[in-house]
Formats: C-alpha cells, structure tokens, sequence
C-alpha cells in the first residue's frame, strides 16, 4: 500500500497541471481551434497539448466523426468532475476583495426571443456598466441543453419553476409572471365576456419552443373536453406577436412581454378564462459553478433587474384598476 501511494504520488508530480485548462477547454468545445482561443494558445500548441493528453491518459480524448470531433467515453466521465475542480481552482485563485470590473471572461446564456427583448437588455447595461470585460453569449434552446448544462457549455438557462431539474443542477427564483390571452385591436372577442369554449374556438398561435408542440395549456383544455386549432406554430414570440396583429389569430404568452409589445403591434391583452395564470421564472445552472464569484455575481445582477421588471409589470397592472373598457382587458 505504501508503495504504491509513493509511485502515485511521483506520477502526480511529473504531470503538467497546465494540461488540464486544456483538457477542459478541448472537452467542452470539443474543436481544437476554439479551445486553443479560449486558452491563449495557437492551435499548433493545443495540438501538441491534446497529444499530450491522450499519452497521459491512455485515451484519445477527441475522436473524429461525420459531424466533427466528439468525445470518446473516458473523456464525457471526466468532463463533470473537471468542471468541479476548475471551479474549486478559480475560488482559490480568486481574492476576497472579488471586483468583477477586473474579470475578463465569456458567460453563456440559454433562453428565448422573449428573455432576450425583455431581460438580457438590463442585464447587458449593468454589465457594460459594471463589468466591461465580460462578454455575454445568448443561446437558443437545444434538445441537449440539459447535457450542455451538466457539461459546463452553458453557464445558466432561463426556465420556469414546475419544469424538472437535470440532473446536478442548481436553480433560482427570479419574477413571478401571469399569463395573458392577445389579440389583435377590433378582435371579436376582444370586449366581449370569454368563456373557456370561446377559447377552444378561436384559432391560435404556438410558441414551441424545442420543436415537439407541447403545451399545458392543451392538456388543461382536454381535461375539459375542449380541443383548439393551432393555426400556427414557431419558436419565435415576436414573430407570433407579428402574426396576430393582423389575423383573428390568438396566442397566451406572458403578459410582461405581451405589455410591451402591446402599442408596438397594437394588441389587446386579455386574462385566458381558465383557473391559475402565474408561474414562476427561473435561472438554472450546473452546481459545479455553485461556488464561482462571477457566476454568483451575475445571478444576483439578473434577479435585480428582473424583480425590477416585476415590480414594473405590477404598476401597470395597478394601471389598468378603473380604467375604460370590460374588466381583464388592456386595450
């Protein structure tokens, strides 16, 4: 036993510990090119750094298919526990006195057209404000991106509260939202009193976000024995807002978007006829950036400036109290 504690410990020593900000890199972007820009290295030099690697592990690491590079199994099993240890290594090299004005790195962000036109645009403004160096990447959504998360390709996801965690996943509140039925201005049932029939009548638009048409909306209506019209669907709100400003088209979405964009395509936002609208949004990122400072800072800056995009959405829900028209109409 205490031989072979001696040889481990002199195979430790002789390894290059610089190897593994490579190792990282190559496993997440999986392109050699790539990885060697986020490191600092020509691409000549990550070659010779990926050699190197594959001799240390006895593995090739990166091996060549129909869509490029991908990783053999060893290296997907090193993937999770080396995100974990270059994050306990950044909390090491971090100062207490952590100034994210200094800090010159990337974050990747997942989300919709909706989170892009709503939040990134405060986001981004305190960002440039506040941390000029750090650039920001905005994804849209992939059937993988729970993997993408776990692996450490996507720093944070824009979710909401009732959609299951992936798995070593971490979330956090960020607003309270509702739901709002639009329409276009002079729509039939823009004034008058809408029933959940009504609602299975008229012709919709869906937002479908991975491409696969589900919605709890659906499941809600067959649960009452009523079946709608999707009429259209893409994975694009504007679009969809786009759409119904000139068709007898309907579409729910969240209201705090649908506000803004209610003078823009000259809507009329009215509360669906069935029972709990609000839900809960989230940010979601892998546990292993649990411990990052930066990582900890940003999602402070994004619950701020979305609490505060509630606490605007309220007044101009509080707005609507007495004014003009039948009651759940914004016109």
């Amino acid at each position: 036993m205490f031989r072979m504690m001696i040889m481990h410990e002199t195979h430790l020593k002789s390894v290059d510990l610089n190897l593994l900000t490579a190792l990282h890199a190559l496993l997440r972007h999986r392109h050699v090119t790539r990885a060697a820009t986020e490191v600092g290295l020509s691409q000549p030099a990550m070659s010779r750094a990926l050699m190197r690697l594959r001799h240390l592990f006895g593995d090739e690491i990166l091996v060549r298919g129909p869509g490029g590079l991908s990783l053999t199994p060893r290296a997907e099993s090193l993937l999770s526990p080396l995100n974990q240890l270059m994050a306990d290594i950044r909390i090491l090299l971090v100062k207490d006195d952590f100034n994210p004005a200094t800090v010159r790195r990337t974050v990747t962000v997942v989300g919709t057209d909706s989170h892009a036109v709503t939040l990134i645009p405060p986001v981004l403004a305190r960002l440039r404000r506040e941390a000029p160096g750090v650039d920001l990447v905005f994804k849209g959504f992939t059937p993988d991106v729970a993997r993408k998360v776990q692996r450490g390709e996507v720093d944070m996801v824009f979710s909401v509260a009732n959609q299951p965690l992936p798995v070593g996943a971490a979330s956090q509140h960020l607003r309270r939202d509702c739901l709002a039925l639009v329409m276009r201005r002079g729509h039939p049932l823009s004034q008058s009193p809408l029933t959940l029939a009504d609602y299975g009548r008229v012709e919709h638009v869906l937002v479908s976000i991975l491409d696969d048409g589900a919605s709890e909306v659906d499941a809600l209506l067959a649960a009452a024995g009523i079946e709608r019209r999707i009429a259209l669907t893409t994975p694009h709100f504007m679009g969809a807002l786009a759409a119904i400003s000139g068709t007898d088209l309907v579409m729910t979405l969240s209201r705090s978007v649908a506000e803004r964009y209610r003078q823009t395509f000259d809507l009329v936002l009215r509360d669906p006829p069935f029972g709990d609208r609000a839900y809960d949004q989230t940010l979601v990122w892998s546990a292993t950036r649990g411990a990052d400072p930066l990582m900890d800072w940003i999602r402070q800056l994004m619950r701020e400036e979305a609490e505060a995009l509630e606490a605007e959405d309220l007044r101009a829900r509080a707005s609507e109290v007495g004014a003009p028209g039948a009651p759940g109409v914004r016109s």
